[in-house]
């Protein structure tokens, strides 16, 4: 689940470069007004063709995508690779009636494997067929000594040729890249996390994680602001038809439709998947670890329950692998989310502070199941080391079938959060005591903010209540609940003591902002690790 390259770069290079990628959807006309571009022969297709195709795989010994000349893809390493740029006239769609154009990721050493990109336009699908012409690259790059055909790692749009905000040529907003990865631009115009079109088995003992790849990718029509393409994904345990329609407003949204046909047996089947990096913020930070204040891309995990439950649950940098289930019904939404957009918070030119939040909106029931919380140990930001996702009851194994049907939502914020509740914006954690006092050793104190909602209607010295529990340990007297002192409506703060924890395993906290039976606030949820002892 980690990078095995400098991911800092990678992702500066997403937003900021235009080398390869390929997106979009073609036309005849479209494609006839590429030069140069080669097409394979036509061959019928349809969604449900791919779904079935899918079944009929999953039945059959796992082959995988092709990996060729392996010795010189391995020569291309990251500096090689970000020489090779995809050179924009042969984009599909660059000229014609279809407004997004779309460009190729060249194969390199950390993208080893081919995926077949297809152009589909009236039930017929034909391949567009890699050729080294379609790149610049320097006269000595190592990838000149592939042969031809090779095919391509990855594909991306580019936004639209009518606009006026951004030059299509330099700018894209989604990008698939890399075993079911991909990635879209939120309303801020910055990449971030990732989704995935499956997880099998993430952080489960005794097991390797399976990254299946999206094998065939079908370019499909274009309408309006939205693109339309289907993946056929595969792995040793799984094969899978996914469509996405996609569209480019105010942020990106994503419609997904999701058939998946099970080869082998999954312990932890992962719907949904998100993926993203957080290594530390004001909750707590090591001494002298960094010279920024805080790194991540996402700084919580916001949960809709079946029930109606507002959830926050703040990340961490675990001491080891933390999995954690949050079990419901009919969930009606889950996010990773970046809710802290202060620069000063960040102070690094590559715009943590930009970076999306991702909401998933699931279409119809999921019946019974649990959204889990993957944290991995990380000590540097170029690592992902977060993933969050939808595991139903239903048992994943050999023979089985899923059908997932959902909606992505890459914006700045959360969708459909409600205005009667206030949010958390920040988790600090502190020694006990109170101040001017000997600070007791063993004891943690929490402060937690909220913001907006009601309370920035509470009349004047009307005061909320805080509801705090916490699976072992014990509440100090210390308790103090205030408006933050910063003259902005509805920002208040608690701070608590939590003593007499035994054990090092972690403790679970909730808490929430109340006026009498009215919950004035989100549910706060975080995972606390003991201190090691004198601290």
């Amino acid at each position: 689940m980690t990078s095995t390259f400098d991911r800092r770069a990678f992702c500066k290079s997403f937003a900021l470069s235009a080398a390869a990628g390929l997106a979009g959807a073609g036309g005849g006309a479209a494609l006839a007004a590429t030069p140069g571009l080669k097409l394979g022969p036509e061959k019928p297709f349809t969604f449900e063709a791919l779904q079935a195709q899918a079944k009929k795989m999953s039945g059959e010994s796992y082959v995988g995508p092709g990996a060729p000349a392996p010795d010189i893809l391995d020569k291309i390493d990251y500096d090689a690779w970000g020489k090779i740029r995809f050179n924009n006239d042969f984009a599909l769609n660059a000229t014609g009636p279809n407004r997004f154009p779309v460009t190729f990721f060249h194969l390199g050493r950390f993208f080893k494997k081919a995926v077949a990109i297809h152009v589909v336009e009236n039930g017929k699908a034909r391949e567009i067929i890699y050729d080294q012409s379609y790149f610049d690259m320097p006269a000595d790059s190592p990838a000149k000594a592939l042969p031809k055909g090779v095919g391509f790692a990855g594909f991306r749009f580019q936004e639209p040729k009518d606009g006026t905000k951004y030059d299509w040529h330099g700018n894209d907003w989604v990008a698939f890249l890399g075993a079911s990865y991909f990635r879209a631009i939120g309303s801020l115009h910055q990449y971030g996390l990732s989704a995935r079109g499956v997880a099998l088995d993430t952080a489960v003992a005794d097991r390797n994680e399976e990254f299946p790849d999206f094998t065939k990718i079908y370019i499909g029509p274009q309408e309006g602001d939205s693109v339309t393409i289907f993946a056929l994904l595969e792995g040793p345990k799984i094969v899978g038809a996914v469509k996405f329609v996609m569209a480019r407003g105010e942020g990106v949204v994503m419609d997904i439709d999701q058939a998946f046909y099970l080869r082998g047996n999954v312990a932890r089947f992962g719907v949904a998947p998100l993926t993203s990096m957080y290594w530390f913020s004001e909750t707590a930070k090591p001494t002298m670890i960094d010279w920024r204040p805080e790194v991540h891309d996402s700084d919580g995990l916001a949960m809709w329950t079946g029930w109606g439950g507002r959830l926050w649950r703040p990340l961490n940098d675990p001491p080891h692998i933390m999995a954690s289930a949050f079990s419901d019904i009919n969930p009606k939404g889950f996010g990773l989310l970046q809710r802290d957009r202060v620069f000063d918070h960040y102070i690094d030119g590559v715009n943590y502070e930009k970076r999306p939040s991702l909401w998933v909106e699931p279409k119809g029931e999921w019946g019974k199941g649990a959204i889990h919380l993957v944290e991995l140990t990380t000590d540097d930001e170029i690592h992902d080391n977060i993933v969050a996702m939808w595991v139903p009851d239903a048992p994943a194994v050999a023979g089985s079938e899923f059908h997932f049907s959902y909606r992505l939502h890459w914006q700045a914020d959360e969708p459909f959060f409600p205005a009667n509740l206030a949010r958390v914006v920040a988790t600090r954690l502190g020694r006990g005591g109170q101040p001017g006092q000997p600070r007791p050793p063993g004891v943690r104190k929490f402060l937690i903010e909220f913001l907006g909602g009601p309370l920035a209607d509470l009349p004047k010295g009307v005061m909320p209540e805080l509801d705090v529990s916490a699976s072992r340990g014990t509440f100090g007297a210390y308790r103090l609940m205030e408006a933050v002192p910063d003259d902005v409506p509805g920002h208040w703060r608690v701070q608590f003591d939590l003593a007499n924890i035994e054990g090092n395993d972690p403790v679970e906290l909730r808490a929430f902002l109340k006026l009498g039976d009215r919950a004035l606030s989100e549910t706060w949820m975080f995972q606390y690790h003991p201190m090691q002892p004198g601290t």
